[in-house]
C-alpha cells in the first residue's frame, strides 16, 4: 500500500497526472528507445508503438493502478497487474529493465509537468511505479518458477509439423520440439510468443494463443494476417511473414505458455464468447472440457463476417458435438443463410444438440444463462465491452466475467 505521506500526494495530483499520462506516455518511449534504440526492434511492438496503442495502454495501465491505490489502500491491486505479468513473462522480461523503464517514466512526468512536480510529488509518484514495478516483478517471478526455468528464460526452438489454411486470411501451425519430446503443459486458454526476424534486421515478438487442448506432443496456433486501415503494414509484420514465408520444417523460436485467461476446474456452467480470430483459445477450452468433463454445461457464442471467413468452424461444430449439454450460437454479418451449404460438412458428421445461426451483430441478452455461469470473451474490444455490459445487466457478477485482448490491452484506457 501507499505510504501516509504519499497517500494524500497522489490522491491530490492523480487528475493531474492522469489528465496528462498520454503526453507523458509518449514522452517515455521517445525518450526510452533514444537511448536503447534496440528495444523498439527486438522486444516492443513497433506496430504498437507506430500507432500509439501500447501509450495508450501503459497510460490506462498506470492510471487504473494508481486508482486502485488510492481507493483501496487495503488491497493491491493484483487484477490490474495479472495480465501484464503474463504478457512480460511471455516476452522474458526480467527485474533490471523496471529500472530503466522506471527512471524514463518518472523523468517524462517531471518534463511534462513542470514545476508541478516537487520534491513531494515526485517521491510520491516514484513511490507508486515501484509499487507497481515490484508487485510484477514478484508475480513474474513466480511465473518463470511454475514454468521451472530461470528469470527470462522462456525461449525454445519449435519446428513447424505441419501448416494448414484455414480461410483465406487465417492459416494454423502444429509446433513440435525437434528433439521429439513432448511439448510443455499449458492451461487452456494460454498463448505462446512467436519471434520473428524481419527482412529489416529487427526481431518482431508476436502473441498467439494455443488452439487445442493440453495433453498432446505438439502445440497449434492459428494467425490471421493483418493488414492496416490501408492494406499496408507495419501492423501485421509476423503474421504477414508467417503466412509468406511459414512452412513445415521450418524451426521458429517460441516462447513458453503464459496468460491468465484460463479455463477453471469443476463443473460450473460456461459461456464461451468469441469473435473473429477470438475464437483461437475457445477452442483449446472446448477441446478441453469435451476430453475430461463432457457433461459440462457450456454456451458458446461465435460472430464472424461470414461462415466462409469462420476460422475452424468445422472444428467448432465437432468440439460443440461432443458435450451433452451445450449449444452453438453463430452469428455472421453477411451469409448466414451458406451455413447448410459450406458449413455443416457431410451427412453423418456430429452436430451440437441446439445449433442456432443467425445473421447480424452477435447479441446474447435472449439466452438462457445460468446465474452462476463463468464467461469468457475473446475478440476485438467493441464486441467484448458489449457482451460484458449484457452480460451484467442479465445478473452475470464482474468477477465471473474473464477476457483476453489480443495486442494492448486498451479496456482500462476507455
Amino acid at each position: 500500500m501507499l505510504s501516509s505521506q504519499s497517500a494524500p500526494v497522489v490522491r491530490a495530483t492523480l487528475p493531474a497526472v492522469g489528465a496528462s499520462l498520454g503526453a507523458i506516455t509518449e514522452l517515455f518511449y521517445t525518450r526510452m528507445f533514444q537511448e536503447r534504440p534496440e528495444l523498439l526492434r527486438g522486444l516492443f511492438n513497433r506496430a504498437n508503438q507506430a500507432n500509439g496503442a501500447q501509450r495508450e495502454a501503459l497510460a490506462g495501465a498506470v492510471a487504473a493502478f494508481a486508482t486502485a491505490l488510492v481507493d483501496h489502500p487495503d488491497e493491491r491491486p493484483d487484477a490490474v497487474l495479472g495480465r501484464i505479468a503474463n504478457r512480460h513473462a511471455s516476452l522474458g522480461i526480467t527485474s533490471d529493465q523496471y529500472t530503466l523503464v522506471g527512471r524514463h517514466l518518472l523523468a517524462a512526468v517531471k518534463e511534462v509537468l513542470g514545476d508541478a512536480v516537487t520534491p513531494a510529488v515526485a517521491a510520491a509518484w516514484d513511490e507508486v511505479y515501484w509499487l507497481m514495478a515490484n508487485a510484477l516483478v514478484a508475480t513474474e517471478a513466480r511465473l518463470y518458477a511454475e514454468a521451472g526455468v530461470e528469470n527470462g528464460v522462456v525461449w525454445r526452438d519449435m519446428e513447424i509439423a505441419e501448416r494448414t489454411e484455414e480461410t483465406a486470411d487465417t492459416a494454423s501451425f502444429v509446433l513440435r520440439r525437434p528433439d521429439g519430446l513432448p511439448t510443455e503443459q499449458f492451461r487452456p486458454g494460454q498463448y505462446i510468443s512467436v519471434q520473428i526476424e524481419l527482412p529489416d534486421g529487427a526481431r518482431q515478438i508476436r502473441q498467439y494463443s494455443l488452439s487445442t487442448a493440453p495433453g498432446r506432443k505438439t502445440w497449434r496456433i492459428t494467425v490471421k494476417r493483418e493488414r492496416s486501415a490501408d492494406g499496408r503494414l507495419p501492423e501485421g509484420e509476423v503474421s504477414t511473414w508467417l503466412h509468406t514465408h511459414a512452412r513445415a520444417g521450418q524451426v521458429l523460436q517460441v516462447s513458453l505458455p503464459f496468460g491468465d485467461l484460463v479455463l477453471p476446474d469443476g463443473d460450473t456452467p460456461l459461456l464461451l464468447a468469441s469473435a473473429g480470430i477470438g475464437i483461437t483459445p475457445m477452442l483449446s477450452m472446448l477441446d478441453h472440457v469435451a476430453t475430461v468433463s463432457p457433461d459440462r454445461p457450456v454456451v458458446v457464442v461465435h460472430a464472424d463476417r461470414s461462415p466462409t471467413r469462420h476460422a475452424h468452424r468445422l472444428e467448432l461444430t465437432e468440439l460443440v458435438s461432443r458435450l451433452s449439454h451445450a449449444s452453438l450460437h453463430l452469428w455472421y454479418e453477411d451469409g448466414a443463410g451458406e451455413w447448410d451449404e459450406t458449413v455443416a460438412g457431410e451427412p453423418g458428421e456430429p452436430r451440437p444438440s441446439v445449433v442456432h445461426v443467425r445473421e447480424g451483430w452477435a447479441d446474447v441478452t435472449g439466452l438462457s444463462l445460468p446465474r452462476d455461469t463463468t464467461a469468457f470473451l475473446c475478440g476485438p474490444l467493441p464486441f467484448m465491452q458489449a457482451v460484458h455490459g449484457d452480460l451484467l445487466a442479465h445478473g452475470t457478477g464482474p468477477a465471473a466475467i474473464h477476457y483476453e485482448v489480443f495486442g494492448p490491452d486498451l479496456w482500462l484506457s476507455k
